[in-house]
């Protein structure tokens, strides 16, 4: 009885079809699951990169808005990154050894 049952609905031609449309879907189609997955991964990676660089500008606008409006923030920007010195200073860079090293 439940041979009969599979048999006929093996010979059904709407469950054939139904079922050789999802094998396409899931497996051939350029949309099918594995590119779904890629595509959903891009997604989310992407995501993570925008928050960070967002992260990072507002940042950059808040170090900027320092240092156009506060000269003692400027001057130790300037001492610190670029090594700049007034004309009656002597500038010392004192490199630490790493631990490795010693």
């Amino acid at each position: 009885m439940a041979m009969k049952r599979l048999v006929g609905l093996i010979k059904n031609k709407f469950f054939l079809v139904t079922v050789a449309f999802i094998v396409w879907m899931l497996a051939f189609d350029k949309n099918d699951l594995h590119s779904q997955y890629q595509y959903f991964t891009e997604v989310r990676k992407a995501q993570k990169e925008r928050d960070f660089y967002l992260k990072e500008t507002n940042q950059a606008n808040k170090d900027l808005n320092e240092l156009t409006t506060n000269p003692a923030t400027l001057e130790k920007f300037a001492r610190e990154k670029y090594l700049m010195k007034k004309d009656n200073e002597d500038v010392f860079v004192v490199v630490r050894k790493k631990k490795s090293e010693e």
